[in-house]
């Protein structure tokens, strides 16, 4: 089994990480965080002219034919450019055969993705065509949800969130295989893109740390500073082998990742949500100690990397659950 990137695969990483660059800078990050739901329907319907949420659909069916593999390889880049919106809530209502699958596969639809249970937290309401409820025994779509009360200081500011007494009744899209494979695949994606946070996080704090200096000499050459710096990146390619690895074992199970997959798939993805969001918390936060007082003030991005990774650790397919099911299996 082989997990180093083809060359096929980074050049789809490449093309995606430069039209993000253009279209995703800190201002424009910061300017979707002021729209409804802070979803930019535009770059929406661009990153689905891009294949990412159809990546893994068929040809035959509109999509671009690819795995997991690849699709770990797009959330990183989404998540290094810290996109706002529900991706993953995205990506997975694409490939359900569901009623609004094909909007979202193109972009033209937003929907987001919610554990069941009430009352509810709905990421990015105020921009959703629909939701995706999780439950132990199946998955259902529904509308989005109204009367609901935004929380007046959500964690992550790009990630508005809202609280719903009572969800829409929905229309069941699947059984229980169903939600254990979006749990299992939204905590993969969940971990791409916790990857591609902590890279650049530790990208920015080293760039700063070339740049400033302090008694006279850059800090970037203090010897503490070098470790925290180090250290951080360490994890951060350990836990990127971690996911690609993941994504490989599935599509070599066949695309299995739910609670019908192997034993050895099944383990990948745990491991991959664990490692990840560890990395991600120390790189993000490290970041911030290494740009020292500024680094907590609003107008560095810094805090941005350090609040979506950590909304990341909540919701479907969280590390909690990954080390609940690693716990089981023992």
């Amino acid at each position: 089994m082989d997990f180093e990137p083809t060359d096929d695969q980074l050049t789809l990483q490449a093309e995606l990480r430069g039209f993000l660059g253009d279209r995703v800078t800190p201002e424009a990050r910061r300017a979707i965080g002021q729209l409804p739901g802070a979803v930019d329907r535009d770059l929406w319907r661009g990153l689905g002219d891009m294949g990412v949420f159809a990546l893994t659909l068929p040809e035959v069916d509109g999509g671009v034919g690819l795995g997991l593999a690849e699709a770990t390889l797009v959330f990183e880049e989404l998540g290094r450019a810290a996109v706002p919106g529900p991706l993953i809530g995205t990506f997975l209502a694409a490939g359900l055969g569901a009623e609004i699958s094909a909007g979202a596969a193109t972009g033209e639809a937003v929907v987001g993705l919610t554990p069941a249970g009430q009352p509810a937290l709905v990421e990015h309401a105020a921009a959703l065509d629909a939701l995706l409820v999780v439950a132990g025994d199946g998955v259902s779509i529904t509308a989005r949800p109204t009367g609901s009360r935004p929380v007046d200081r959500p964690l992550d500011p790009l990630t508005p969130v809202d609280v719903v007494d009572a969800l829409p009744a929905g229309r069941a899209v699947g059984g229980p295989e169903v939600a254990a494979r979006l749990r299992a695949t939204g905590g993969l994606l969940a971990a791409a893109l916790q990857v591609g946070l902590a890279d650049a996080a530790v990208t920015l704090a080293a760039a700063y740390a070339k740049e400033r200096t302090q008694f006279g000499r850059v800090i970037g050459t203090f010897q503490a500073l070098k470790h925290l710096l180090a250290d951080a990146q360490v994890g951060v390619e350990v836990a990127r082998a971690a996911v690609q690895a993941a994504g490989v074992e599935i599509d070599d199970a066949g695309g299995a990742v739910g609670a019908e997959a192997s034993g050895q798939a099944r383990r990948a993805v745990d491991a991959a949500r664990i490692v990840a969001s560890r990395a991600a918390d120390r790189a993000t936060r490290a970041s911030i100690q290494v740009h020292g007082g500024m680094g907590f003030t609003w107008e560095l991005d810094a805090h941005l990397y350090l609040k979506r990774a950590l909304v990341l650790d909540v919701g479907i397919g969280s590390p909690d659950d990954a080390i609940e099911s690693r716990a089981a299996a023992l």
